[in-house]
């Protein structure tokens, strides 16, 4: 069985990592480079750094932020938030992220995950989705953009699968009902789509405790889980995620 990757995510705003629940309430935390060099020295296996406001500003992602983050860590790096087109691409990559993930601008330009799939390969594009619970959708779930601020007609497993066929190389799913509650992922969607996708699915939302991951990566059939206040806030480091779970058998790099 492949190893389980554990993902910390920094959200940042205006140069600042910060957190909140459902997208809504964010505090500063600390400094994203400084934050990512500790995480790098516990051995998380890849770093997600998102702009969380670019796209509803409509401005350019904060490069010299992603730029500085880089020089830190010698893992993979996924970077997203105001990606509109591939040129934006090609300046993420260059400075130092391995990965570019697509949210907001993948919805409103599916082209853009095609286009970015044939210019750097589909490893380097990550299909970033924002989904919440609606019982009017044929999954159950819709697909919603900016940040949580605006409902889309997409259904969530509908746009996975078409993600996929577009290019996408991996999708980080994000549950809203249950982001920043530190309660558990939302099993039902990540299962859904993980069993019908064949890229990697990252699981986010909701990881509060190990036992939450350990849930996710086997009930939820995740191939990653992402996390963030239970190590920003230090109820948890890296490395005993990794113990928890290995305890219960599951695949997980424990050196690095």
């Amino acid at each position: 069985m492949l190893e389980k990757r554990i993902v910390v995510c920094l959200d940042v705003r205006d140069g600042k990592t910060t957190k909140g629940i459902k997208f809504k309430g964010n505090v500063d935390i600390g400094d994203p480079v400084e934050m990512a060099r500790e995480y790098y020295r516990q051995g998380v296996d890849e770093l997600v750094f998102y702009d969380i406001t670019a796209s509803a500003e409509g401005r350019g992602i904060m490069i010299d932020v992603v730029r500085k983050v880089a020089r830190e860590i010698f893992i993979p790096f996924c970077v997203g938030g105001g990606i509109a087109n591939v040129d934006d691409m090609r300046s993420v990559l260059l400075a130092g992220a391995e990965k570019i993930s697509v949210n907001s601008q993948a919805v409103k330009n599916p082209e853009i995950i095609s286009q970015g799939a044939r210019l750097f390969g589909n490893q380097c594009i990550v299909l970033g989705m924002d989904a919440k619970a609606d019982p009017a959708m044929p999954s159950g779930y819709r697909v919603v953009i900016n940040g949580g601020r605006t409902d889309t007609e997409l259904d969530a497993l509908q746009w996975a699968l078409r993600a996929e066929e577009l290019g996408a190389g991996e999708i980080v799913l994000n549950s809203i009902d249950t982001d920043g509650m530190r309660e558990g992922y939302e099993l039902n969607i990540t299962r859904m789509i993980s069993e019908k996708v064949s890229v990697p699915v990252v699981a986010s939302g909701g990881g509060g405790t190990a036992q939450h991951l350990a849930d996710v990566l086997t009930k939820g059939k995740a191939d990653a889980a992402l996390i963030a206040s239970m190590v920003h806030f230090g109820d948890y480091t890296v490395g005993s995620i990794k113990d928890s779970l290995a305890g219960q058998n599951i695949p997980v790099r424990l050196t690095w």
